[in-house]
């Protein structure tokens, strides 16, 4: 992602990279008694996304032997599920995690709503059609299985990709009539503003909003709303006004208080680490007063830890 300030990753092509001596670095650290997991984090914490993805490729040339079952069966817990998410591509990944956030015992909205509303046109469509390829299914039969009423209109709306890239006219007005001007919120209304206009034109809406209200939109999404429909319209839009900000906040959560939800830790850091890491530490430190880089090292330990902080790139 090529913004005004270049590249705003952590991890970068590896200069030179071979993915037939990688396989063998790979194949080295797993063969004989016991496993050489820093050959593993070195390896796989250097390379990017496109140098990894065809290490599977050339292991099995090299091998004869699939290289996700030999790392399965060498590694355990959360360690191996991190380093399972770096070997998969970015939409197939996400395609994953929305799988697994629809076939759990309780559906995990807010992993929904974080790909849906964080991802572009462009990736929401290789989502969907490799959910398909992947889960005999559309996403949106998924999503409409697991979910109900307004919640799965917006979810629906989000899978479908479809937001106006361009600039578009004003529509604060609109945005106005639909929450703070009349009893019950037009939730429809709201949701076609919010799925279908460019992420540059709504933060402008939102701070005419906050203009012509006196209120920011999120305390009208709170008066207005409640439950998932409500969590899911403030994650829209916080990711929206700072999309850092929001994968900042979600790192933060997971963290925090007893027992770290690691499905969030590692999604996050896996994906965004080639995206807006850089960004995300900025905002972490800014409004947490601590480093993620810390924050990680006091929560995770082990193996798993050594690779979470390469994503993580470094401390602030």
């Amino acid at each position: 992602v090529l913004s005004d300030r270049g590249f705003r990753g952590t991890i970068k092509d590896f200069p030179g990279a071979d993915p037939l001596r990688d396989a063998e670095v790979l194949r080295k650290a797993m063969k004989g008694f016991g496993t050489d997991e820093q050959a593993i984090i070195d390896l796989l914490g250097s390379r990017s996304n496109r140098q990894r993805v065809p290490l599977l490729r050339s292991y099995k040339t090299a091998y004869g032997k699939d290289l996700v079952k030999d790392l399965h069966s060498e590694l355990s817990g959360d360690f191996r599920k991190l380093v399972m998410a770096t070997l998969k591509t970015p939409a197939e990944f996400d395609a994953y995690e929305l799988n697994n956030a629809i076939k759990g015992a309780g559906t995990d909205e807010a992993c929904l709503i974080e790909i849906l509303s964080s991802r572009s046109n462009a990736e929401i469509k290789e989502i969907n059609r490799i959910y398909k390829q992947d889960y005999k299914k559309t996403l949106e039969s998924a999503i409409s299985g697991d979910t109900s009423g307004h919640f799965r209109r917006l979810l629906i709306s989000l899978a479908q990709g479809n937001r106006d890239e361009r600039e578009a006219v004003d529509i604060s007005l609109a945005l106005y009539a639909a929450g703070e001007n009349k009893l019950g919120t037009d939730e429809s209304k709201f949701n076609a503003i919010l799925c279908a206009r460019s992420k540059p034109h709504l933060r402008t809406v939102f701070l005419e909003y906050q203009k012509m209200c006196g209120r920011d939109i999120e305390k009208s999404i709170g008066r207005e709303m409640s439950g998932d429909l409500e969590s899911g319209m403030l994650a829209v839009v916080k990711c929206i006004k700072n999309t850092p900000a929001y994968f900042a906040e979600r790192l933060y959560k997971a963290m925090k208080g007893a027992g770290t939800k690691d499905t969030t830790l590692i999604r996050i850091m896996v994906t965004r680490s080639e995206v807006d890491m850089l960004d995300i530490r900025q905002e972490y430190v800014k409004n947490y007063g601590k480093s993620l880089y810390t924050h990680i090292s006091g929560d995770t330990s082990g193996d798993y830890k050594k690779l979470l902080l390469k994503l993580c790139g470094g401390s602030d």
